[in-house]
């Protein structure tokens, strides 16, 4: 955790990736995020994965850092509430995370009447405000046709939801934007983010679009193979599966030498009369007459033997492993100063990360857990709302608030 972010108040009306996740990275750099959820929790309190006794792993893990407040969102009282803490005063204030429906008790219309400079950052499905999630739009974009085996005519869909993430960061992106924005005006504004436009856009940015539009389809699915340079996986001599990487020159140099391949190679260029070395593109085209060369020389070595050998060339290179064995791995895991072992709401102590990113001069705070349901209910009604106690005995009497 970090201080860049201290003293911002953000208003988290959501439920599943996303949005979570933008809170979450807000969180994570010190911004207080209060999270409304219904009185239960909402569709996802209880997603999968699941601790033996039911807690979810997901829902504590997206919202680690946050405040959580439980409200009785189907009453009257209990939108009202929702609404004047996304609308509450102060500069710091004003800051509304949510993935409600742009319509309705949550709009920005409504919001706005409460406080005119108010900032909402609201993620969508698809832009004209119909459902979508990760999957469909992944499905919709068509990657899963590019994804997988070679040959096979079935949809591979990604196991990331790497839409939700994208736009959760976006979202942080934004919202940290409106406010820089808000400090120089006065404005407010409403940031709408849509998942569909996100997968879209991204797609275009990474040059897909053109090339499909330029070649009339999309391109075909290579399995490992990486698109446009040379990379994939092979198997060494003990089986074990090694992922090479060859992008720049000394990459491919460097290669070529520790697999002791560079009189082979340099007799295939000079055979069909290019330069493997000042294009990786055309690594890429003849890649089906490198690739048996390649194999040839890890399937004679065992991965202890290329390991050190890639490493002393500056080989990019990587084992495929478990996520068991990369719970092992210090870089990764075992003694990554990015985690730290916390007790969590469902009981469980296990490692937990703080902010993904390393800021050398400022130092890397605790790691602070997911809130129970409803934990901070009665502290945020009363700091933020300025609620008496028995104002806040009565909408607990009433059903319209809960605690943990």
């Amino acid at each position: 955790m970090y201080d860049l972010l201290k003293g911002l108040r953000v208003v988290e009306g959501s439920a599943f990736v996303a949005a979570p996740t933008c809170g979450l990275y807000l969180a994570q750099m010190g911004a207080e995020v209060i999270r409304f959820d219904a009185i239960g929790g909402g569709p996802d309190f209880r997603r999968w994965p699941l601790a033996d006794n039911g807690s979810s792993l997901y829902w504590e893990g997206l919202n680690k850092g946050k405040k959580s407040i439980a409200l009785n969102l189907g009453s009257p009282a209990g939108r009202e509430i929702a609404q004047r803490l996304a609308a509450a005063p102060g500069d710091d204030g004003g800051l509304f995370l949510t993935n409600f429906p742009a319509e309705g008790f949550l709009s920005y219309e409504v919001l706005q009447k409460l406080r005119a400079d108010l900032i909402c950052v609201r993620v969508m499905g698809w832009a004209d405000g119909s459902q979508g999630m990760d999957y469909t739009i992944n499905s919709a974009l068509g990657l899963p046709q590019m994804t997988g085996p070679v040959g096979d005519p079935r949809p591979v869909n990604h196991v990331l939801a790497a839409w939700d993430l994208l736009t959760g960061a976006y979202c942080a992106f934004g919202l940290v934007s409106a406010l820089l924005a808000r400090m120089r005006t006065g404005q407010g504004r409403e940031i709408r983010v849509p998942l569909s436009d996100i997968g879209a856009a991204t797609m275009a940015n990474l040059g897909f679009t053109a090339e499909t539009l330029l070649a009339g389809k999309q391109r075909p699915r290579m399995g490992n193979e990486l698109f446009g340079a040379f990379g994939r996986d092979f198997t060494t001599r003990d089986g074990q599966t090694l992922m090479l990487l060859a992008i720049t020159p000394k990459q491919w140099s460097k290669s070529l030498e520790a697999l002791g391949i560079t009189a082979e190679v340099a007799a295939l260029e000079a055979e069909i009369g290019v330069s493997f070395a000042a294009d990786e593109g055309l690594r890429f085209t003849h890649r089906a007459r490198l690739f048996p060369l390649f194999e040839k020389a890890f399937a004679a070595r065992t991965a202890a033997e290329l390991g050190p050998a890639f490493d002393a060339g500056g080989v990019t290179w990587g084992a495929y492993q478990p996520l068991e064995a990369a719970l092992e791995d210090p870089r990764l895991y075992k003694d990554n100063p990015v985690f730290e072992a916390i007790r969590h709401p469902s009981g469980l102590t296990y490692p937990a990360p703080g902010a993904m990113a390393t800021i050398p001069q400022d130092p890397r705070g605790d790691v602070r857990p997911a809130p129970l349901l409803g934990q901070h209910t009665d502290e945020v009604l009363a700091e933020v709302l300025g609620m008496g106690s028995a104002e806040i005995a009565k909408l607990h009497d009433d059903g319209v608030v809960a605690g943990a």
